[in-house]
């Protein structure tokens, strides 16, 4: 009767064990709940990339923007220089003054539409960036916010110790 020692006893209590787990379902339930984390992460992921091809049509959208307004002041400079062009002799030197001061306007306009165009898009990014962050660190925290806890509780411990 040496077979019937600890071992054999462990042995059957684990394939009771196992055949217990399997009639109550408890794999089926520890799946269903790896699925719904699994589609969790999907969706998280399905919106990231959404967030940063909203983020890329918008730079691309300025960056039409910043060249229309390119175009508008080449308009502009050559709709003065044809002008400047018609005045007499005596008219140029106040001729020139105006097209300095429209070019400075322009480009002012320029700078101001490129700049505006740069902070919306680094103002949308930010906001992107914000957000993806925030689902990765409630994702995180969801799954592994106890052990950090833990190991913060421990580093503190030994810190005061």
């Amino acid at each position: 009767m040496e077979w019937l020692d600890n071992s054999f006893y462990a042995l059957v209590a684990l394939v009771i064990f196992l055949g217990l787990m399997v009639y109550f379902g408890i794999p089926r339930i520890v799946g269903g709940l790896l699925d719904k984390q699994i589609q969790k992460i999907a969706d998280d992921l399905a919106k990231a990339k959404t967030l940063r091809e909203e983020a890329a049509a918008l730079l691309v959208e300025y960056e039409h923007k910043r060249a229309a307004a390119e175009d508008e002041a080449a308009g502009i400079i050559a709709a003065a220089q044809e002008e400047a062009s018609r005045l007499t002799a005596g008219a140029q030197v106040a001729l020139a003054d105006l097209v300095a001061r429209r070019t400075r306007a322009v480009e002012d306009k320029i700078a101001q539409a490129e700049a505006q165009a740069v902070a919306e898009v680094r103002a949308r990014s930010a906001d992107v960036a914000i957000e993806a962050a925030r689902l990765v660190l409630t994702d995180e925290m969801s799954r592994r916010g106890g052990q950090i806890v833990d190991r913060a509780i421990a580093d503190v411990g030994s810190k005061l110790n």
